[in-house]
């Protein structure tokens, strides 16, 4: 009995502790417990927010975030009768809009039932109107703890235009590692565009899925800023085609043109084209931006306004180039394109034919003992920094200074017609559009704004001056008129794409690299502006490694291109038509008139227009083809004549 007491006493003590662990457990550690366990069937998943659109200057969308949508089915949470009862109209529903037959979609429903899967994939990357049309089923179109359609929502960045400015437009992804690569103008501004993430609790269900615990989202995603770009989708697609064209003609390994807006710096359109192991060609890199190479003939413009600005040579000087040969060192040459040389020219003229001698003796001669002069002349004028624009990955140019520990007696001959020195497209285009807006350099302009639809902009972009003035007026106007010869005069290199409609102004530019292999290829180049005698936008195309026995001079490869887009663009720009002052007068004694006086040109072909005029006593000078598309009329300040403007396309 004794031991039987001991046996009682024993339970009756066990079982107190027993309860009393319970309690503890239950009031003081519970809600520790409680979140273990949920922390362990339950999360929070970060849902992305939609990036901002990034858009061309006329609104088109250039990038753009679509919902995608997976599907899936919680068999379980349907009760057997609700099924029974719509299993035949689901199956048919299914089988319309992911096509296939109602027999198999039935099976496929009867055996997720039977086996109470509780995330059976229905569909993967669905549109928006998909989903809703299955959502819309029967059973689907029930509240999910009822009806059991679970949906997952992904982001996918699309763009409408297909592969417009692809390398300018850029990309921001996430490796595995976690780190980002960001390019482009989605790199750039990727803080303003990816928005703000939301959030949705999830449980863990069989076989380590998690579903969805409601229909909402614990917090719905804030959409990010949307991007205003400064790109024209047309000026773009003329680029785009007349480089595409003349890189495969000449089998080129990679080609980059840049337009630019003159006054504002906006660039309108940006192509970079690298070849494939197959022959075809696509946005590689962005050569425009990264790549910067030895600019060859393009830099004498740089080493004449120099030599220019400080009076060591003015454009009337006489040069003597010889031969077209010079030696340094016994052993170094540098040597003229026209085999035999240019004999005596003008230091106008020594740019205008491209003379490699001409040029390296005018910097030679004048700098030689004080090269410090010369390239202080070159860093003044901005040419050693970065442009710091908005896109990463910009080079940084190379201006050697005399100071330097690599510096040697060849660094200055070698530095006047574009060796040893190194800009990327962007920067040499850069400094051109200043001499076209008369000396004063502007920064290039991706971005108008950063807007969010229905706000006021965030952030505004408005023009930026690099430099108020690169050199003086004076020198301003000497290079323009040497830049128009270029392509007026029969001497100037690129007299070939000279235009009866059109006045161009430019430089060609023909750089030999790999030089000091036996394998010598080149990189041809032009860069210019257009109209000359009034620019709207500036323009360079580089094109690198073309087939040298198809050619590979810049007059012949790259200069083509820069007419090609100049002439396109300029016809879609308006056109003066100029009326008599006896037309003027008459529209002033009757306003009235002003209908009869002015006739609607809109929808005529030229002939049709001409005739008009003609009937109305006016005068028209007209550019184009196709139809007139739009016209206005514009009175001059001394009121001597009226411009009436005409878009022909």
């Amino acid at each position: 009995m004794s031991r039987t007491y001991i046996v009682a006493v024993f339970l009756f003590v066990f079982a107190i502790v027993l309860v009393g662990k319970l309690v503890y457990i239950q009031w003081a550690q519970g809600e520790y417990y409680v979140a273990k366990l949920e922390e362990s069937t339950l999360k929070s998943v970060v849902l992305d927010a939609s990036r901002g659109n990034i858009y061309a200057d006329d609104g088109s969308i250039l990038a753009t975030t679509v919902p995608r949508y997976e599907l899936r089915w919680d068999a379980k949470v349907v009760s057997k009768s609700l099924f029974d009862m719509q299993k035949d109209s689901l199956a048919q529903g299914l089988a319309l809009l992911l096509g296939g037959t109602k027999t198999a979609f039935l099976k496929k429903i009867e055996s997720a039932k039977k086996r109470n899967n509780r995330y059976w994939l229905i569909a993967k990357n669905l549109t928006y109107s998909q989903y809703q049309t299955i959502k819309d089923l029967p059973i689907f179109n029930l509240p999910l703890y009822k009806g059991g359609l679970i949906v997952e929502q992904q982001l996918v960045r699309e763009h409408p235009l297909g592969k417009v400015a692809e390398r300018t437009v850029g990309y921001e992804h996430r490796d595995r590692t976690g780190y980002y690569l960001r390019v482009g103008l989605e790199g750039a501004f990727g803080q303003y565009l990816k928005g703000e993430p939301g959030q949705r609790l999830k449980q863990k269900i069989a076989n380590g899925q998690w579903k969805p615990i409601n229909d909402n989202n614990e917090k719905e995603p804030t959409a990010g800023f949307d991007l205003h770009t400064t790109l024209n989708v047309n000026m773009q697609d003329i680029a785009h085609k007349a480089l595409l064209q003349q890189l495969e003609t000449f089998e080129a390994d990679h080609g980059t043109v840049v337009v630019m807006e003159t006054g504002t710096g906006d660039v309108k359109a940006i192509v970079n084209l690298g070849r494939t192991s197959k022959g075809t060609y696509y946005e590689k890199l962005n050569y425009a931006v990264g790549e910067a190479h030895e600019p060859g003939s393009t830099f004498k413009l740089m080493a004449m306004i120099a030599a220019l600005e400080d009076g060591v040579v003015d454009v009337n000087d006489w040069i003597k180039t010889g031969k077209g040969e010079l030696t340094f060192f016994n052993k170094y040459k540098v040597r003229d394109s026209k085999r035999g040389g240019y004999g005596t020219l003008t230091a106008g003229k020594v740019f205008e034919v491209s003379s490699n001698t001409g040029i390296v003796k005018i910097v030679y001669d004048n700098y030689k003992n004080r090269p410090r002069q010369f390239v202080d002349r070159l860093y003044e004028m901005g040419l050693n920094k970065p442009l710091g624009i908005s896109i990463k990955g910009e080079a940084v140019p190379k201006i050697p200074y005399p100071t330097d520990k690599s510096w040697d007696g060849l660094d200055l001959p070698w530095m006047a017609y574009g060796y040893g020195v190194a800009l990327t497209p962007l920067q040499i285009l850069t400094f051109y559009n200043a001499i076209a807006n008369d000396g004063e350099m502007v920064k290039p302009k991706f971005l108008k704004q950063i807007s969010r639809l229905g706000n006021s902009p965030e952030k505004t972009f408005g023009k930026e001056i690099l430099n108020p003035a690169i050199c003086s007026a004076e020198t301003v106007k000497k290079v323009q008129k040497m830049m128009f010869n270029v392509v007026d005069k029969k001497w100037g290199t690129a007299h070939r794409i000279k235009d009866k409609d059109l006045q161009l102004a430019g430089k060609t530019g023909t750089c030999q690299v790999d030089y000091t292999t036996n394998s010598v290829q080149y990189v041809s180049s032009f860069v210019g502006y257009f109209p000359a005698d009034a620019p709207k936008y500036s323009c360079i195309v580089v094109i690198h490694k073309p087939n040298k026995k198809k050619g590979y001079y810049g007059a012949t490869v790259a200069a083509p291109v820069f007419k090609n887009i100049a002439k396109k663009i300029y016809t879609n720009t308006p056109r003066e038509v100029f009326v008599s002052n006896n037309a003027l007068m008459a529209l002033e004694r009757d306003p009235k008139a002003a209908e009869a006086t002015i006739p609607n040109l809109v929808g005529m072909t030229r002939k049709e227009a001409e005739a008009v005029a003609k009937k109305h006593g006016l005068e028209l000078e007209i550019t184009g083809r196709g139809v007139v598309v739009r016209q206005s009329l514009q009175t001059n300040t001394d009121r001597s004549s009226v411009k009436l403007r005409i878009i022909m396309s």
